[in-house]
C-alpha cells in the first residue's frame, strides 16, 4: 500500500471533492463539514483509493488529505500538492521526503506552494 499526503491551509467545505472529481472516478467524500475526520474513497485505474481528510494538523489551521492505495494518481506527494495547488489556490505543504526517523524536526523542511510559487520552508 502507498500513500500521499498533503496539507491545506484554510480547507473551505467540498473543495476536496471538488478537485478530486476532476481527477479520479466514483469519488465518495462528504466533505462538506471539514471540521470533523472525513473519511471516502475514489477509484483510480480500476483500484480503490482510501481518502481521509484530518483536520487541525500542525497548529489547527491546516488539513491533512491523506490518500492511500495499490496505485495512485501521483508519484509524489509534491505531485499530488501541484495538482490540489491548481485546484484550490490557496496554501497547500508537503513533504520533501528529505527527513529520517532521528533527525531534528526543527531542520526538517517542507514544499509550501502558494501565490508565491514553490519554495522550502521550516514549517513555522
Amino acid at each position: 500500500m502507498q500513500d500521499l499526503e498533503i496539507y491545506i491551509r484554510d480547507l473551505e467545505p467540498a473543495a476536496v471533492s471538488g478537485w478530486l472529481e476532476n481527477q479520479l472516478d466514483d469519488v465518495q467524500l462528504d466533505d462538506s463539514d471539514v471540521t470533523s475526520v472525513v473519511k471516502g474513497s475514489a477509484l483510480f485505474n480500476g483500484t480503490r483509493l482510501r481518502i481521509t481528510l484530518y483536520p487541525g494538523a500542525f497548529g489547527k489551521r491546516f488539513t491533512s488529505v491523506l490518500m492511500e492505495g495499490d496505485d495512485l494518481p501521483w508519484n509524489s506527494d509534491l505531485d499530488c500538492a501541484r495538482s490540489a495547488w491548481r485546484a484550490m489556490e490557496g496554501e497547500i505543504r508537503c513533504s520533501t521526503g528529505d527527513w529520517k526517523e532521528g533527525d531534528p524536526v526543527e531542520d526538517e523542511k517542507w514544499w509550501r506552494l502558494d501565490h508565491r510559487g514553490e519554495q522550502r520552508v521550516v514549517w513555522n
